[in-house]
């Protein structure tokens, strides 16, 4: 299906789509969307189920997910990109790079898994939802994205991105889920040939760094970056390193 999407910077600049994690929208992109288009264009899009996007029944798969990607690129007329991606997006990465290589440039995965830990809290996660809604959980998972000190520091970005995750819709957020759930392609990794950049927040609770090892040591050539004070949404704690580091791979600066 086609997916809410926005596009920031040149018509004619390489491409760069931006691909989000669970519960969140384009916004959470925010750091990274305008200050990339200057001289990329920046494709942001909100996955199946949540944001703008359509609401159909679950469950869903990593696979469907990546298809309604391609689907949403083909719409706007792009053949080829560098993609990035956190948490779930660095899954749907992942299955472009497996099944796709043809449409990448490049990929970051970033702060995910080749197989997520814990695959039956999705599963009671997606029921919890179904049954009471996201607010249910919106606490629990807001606080994994961010480092205890920066929530001390940083209580209104905390707040509003606790609201994101409650403003979820309770079917697009639980068939997330279980598609995170039945994500498993650690025997296949070696299949992936496109240039890949990995990026591990070092405190991050949701997917700690040895998963994000997994895929560096599972891809070919691919390049591991292990960031500080950050946590699960290392992306928006620390753009100062995410978006240099998001920007000099989409360039094939190594």
């Amino acid at each position: 299906m086609k997916l809410h999407h926005v596009i920031e910077g040149p018509d004619d600049a390489p491409a760069l789509v931006l691909l989000c994690s669970l519960g969140s929208t384009v916004d959470m992109w925010a750091p990274q969307r305008r200050e990339l288009a200057d001289e990329f264009r920046v494709i942001t899009i909100d996955t199946r189920g949540h944001g703008g996007s359509p609401v159909p029944d679950g469950p869903y798969r990593i696979e469907d997910l990546a298809r309604d990607v391609l689907e949403t690129l083909d719409e706007v007329g792009v053949d080829r990109a560098s993609f990035a991606g956190v948490s779930l997006g660095g899954a749907i990465v992942q299955w472009i790079g497996l099944h796709a290589p043809e449409r990448a440039s490049t990929l970051a995965m970033l702060c995910t898994a080749a197989r997520f830990p814990n695959a039956e809290t999705f599963r009671q996660r997606a029921e919890t939802v179904r049954a009471d809604g996201v607010a249910a959980v919106a606490d629990a998972v807001v606080a994994r994205w961010f480092t205890e000190d920066y929530a001390k520091a940083e209580p209104d970005t905390v707040a509003r991105m606790r609201d994101l995750i409650a403003s979820t819709p309770a079917e697009g957020y639980a068939g997330c889920a279980e598609a995170i759930a039945d994500w498993d392609v650690v025997d296949e990794l070696g299949g992936i040939r496109v240039p890949t950049l990995v990026v591990a927040g070092v405190e991050d609770p949701a997917t700690p760094p040895e998963h994000q090892q997994v895929l560096a040591d599972g891809i070919p050539g691919a390049r591991l970056e292990c960031i500080t004070d950050a946590a699960h949404l290392a992306s928006y704690q620390r753009p100062d390193v995410v978006t240099p580091l998001l920007r000099e791979h989409a360039k094939g600066v190594s």
